[in-house]
């Protein structure tokens, strides 16, 4: 399956949302802490305590290779989840991703560490590590719901989500959209309009 997110990660966000019948999307502004970093797993749902992070120390300690770690809160809050120490730990344990419907802080750090992370926020604010949370139950994000095992796809533009039991479904669909957008552009760079290609002129002159 490794295969599978890395070409998911390769087609991008756009292309696995419109090709999955406008696949859900995390509507929200997300900062991405490295540029132009892409990335696609499974996802391991996290909910924190509010303002608490003691989950996402027992996420990352049963994280598997090539998950993406989903953490979220009751309610969205600019408290940082993930500093530079965490997000060290979830690179050993081999995460892709990290999806933090909170903030982060330490981003010179994690931009030096590489492990493409996207938050809601940037904040200096620590959490606490008291309240348990849970691991594993569907999470929203961005009005997005996220389930275990879900493919969460990431990039520039943001980020998607797959339900698992339509992946390879989405994935060849993503596949020929691609294929047909590789055909339009060589005719686009010719001159070409999708004004006409797409049948669009007849919308407005008829």
């Amino acid at each position: 399956m490794s295969d599978v997110y890395a070409e998911l990660a390769r087609l991008g966000t756009a292309t696995v949302h419109e090709a999955g019948g406008r696949s859900p999307l995390v509507d929200v502004p997300l900062v991405q802490i490295l540029p132009g970093s892409r990335a696609a797993g499974p996802a391991r749902t996290v909910r924190c305590a509010q303002g608490d992070n003691l989950m996402v120390h027992a996420a990352v300690a049963e994280a598997e290779v090539g998950e993406v770690l989903v953490l979220t809160m009751p309610e969205p809050e600019p408290v940082a989840l993930v500093g530079e120490l965490l997000a060290t730990q979830a690179l050993g344990r081999g995460v892709a991703a990290l999806l933090v419907d909170a903030a982060v802080r330490d981003v010179d750090e994690l931009r030096e560490l590489g492990l493409p992370v996207w938050a809601r926020y940037v904040r200096v604010r620590g959490a606490e590590k008291q309240a348990p949370g849970t691991i594993g139950d569907p999470v929203e994000v961005g009005g997005a719901t996220v389930r275990q095992g879900d493919a969460v796809v990431l990039d520039t533009d943001g980020a998607v989500v797959v339900p698992h039991e339509q992946v390879e479904t989405v994935l060849t669909s993503a596949r020929e959209r691609a294929e047909r957008e590789v055909d339009k552009r060589a005719k686009l760079e010719e001159g070409a309009l999708s004004y006409d290609l797409d049948g669009l002129r007849r919308l407005v002159e008829r």
